[in-house]
């Protein structure tokens, strides 16, 4: 080997030394950067956390469901009881309801039930079935000397719902499905990544997202402080694993024949609305126990 090849294979280890070196230093870089942007996310959240928990204010009563504190809402003083359950994952049942509240109760006493995970509810690690999650809510109504009620709820609560009328059927009135759930419909066993929600919550990437998607609330007709008072408790019980339920069995033939079986008695008794749309000409003669039924095809299996 000659002196010229020796200088130019010396010349190109060189170079390749040099832009290995500038690629680990681009690499190293913003790996460096992301490390900074994280932590600037993370501690800005921690700090916001901490601030904006005190800036809730506390609404409803507390009662003891378990050992822990059930937040319960209720307004207005009518002869009949409305009981108000949440959709699935509603970080803020008692102000989601706020409009639908004010609509009926000044001829109903309504109850809005903050299952645990949600509102200004106690969390729990008790596993989050149906029976439980039916088990808790009446306890809660027990604790209030609640025995009377016609139950309404949203979306997920048509599935609580046929088990809660099943176990209570001397209790409930009538059973008000707003956009209920069906044990059928797709997606009730796809599981949920709560670990990953969890992350992004704890990392601060889930506020993050939240203030760059835009105001959630903004074209709804909540005052300005229920909306603030809204995405104050969202950022707080964001990835909260109990506000999902466990949906193991919902695609079970013997569960799906107790919800259809449940569902054709109240409706044959005139006591099943179903719709997206609450209408208070179908509530009246539900209360009525006339045999009109409100029904919208929707959640269907």
């Amino acid at each position: 080997m000659n002196v010229a090849n020796m200088v130019e294979i010396k010349t190109t280890g060189t170079k390749s030394h040099k832009k290995r070196n500038l690629w680990l230093k681009i690499i190293g870089g913003i790996v460096g950067a992301l490390v900074m942007f994280m932590g600037i996310v993370f501690i800005v959240n921690v700090i916001s956390n901490g601030v904006e928990k005190k800036k809730i204010e506390s609404y409803g009563q507390y009662v003891n469901v378990d050992g822990k504190k059930m937040n319960v809402l209720i307004q207005g003083s009518g002869e009949q009881t409305v009981v108000l359950l949440p959709g699935q994952g509603t970080p803020t049942p008692a102000l989601d309801f706020k409009l639908l509240i004010d609509e009926i109760s000044p001829n109903y006493k309504v109850v809005v039930v903050e299952p645990f995970g949600y509102g200004l509810s106690d969390e729990t690690k008790k596993e989050r079935t149906t029976e439980n999650i039916v088990s808790e809510v009446h306890e809660a109504l027990q604790q209030l000397d609640i025995n009377r009620y016609i139950l309404m709820g949203h979306s997920i609560t048509g599935l609580y719902g046929a088990s809660y009328v099943n176990t209570y059927r001397d209790e409930v009135v009538a059973f008000v499905g707003i956009d209920s759930s069906v044990p059928n419909q797709p997606g009730m066993d796809v599981k949920l990544p709560i670990k990953s929600m969890q992350f992004l919550k704890k990392s601060g990437l889930m506020r993050l997202v939240q203030k760059v998607s835009g105001d959630p609330y903004e074209s709804l007709a909540y005052d300005e402080h229920t909306k603030e008072q809204m995405r104050l408790i969202s950022n707080q019980v964001a990835g909260n694993p109990t506000r999902w339920p466990t949906f193991t069995s919902y695609r079970n033939h013997e569960r799906y024949a107790v919800y259809r079986e449940t569902l054709e008695t109240a409706i044959n008794a005139g006591g099943y609305c179903r719709g997206s749309e609450f209408s208070s000409i179908v509530f009246q003669q539900l209360i009525q126990k006339n045999n009109e039924r409100g029904r919208y095809k929707l959640h269907q299996p």
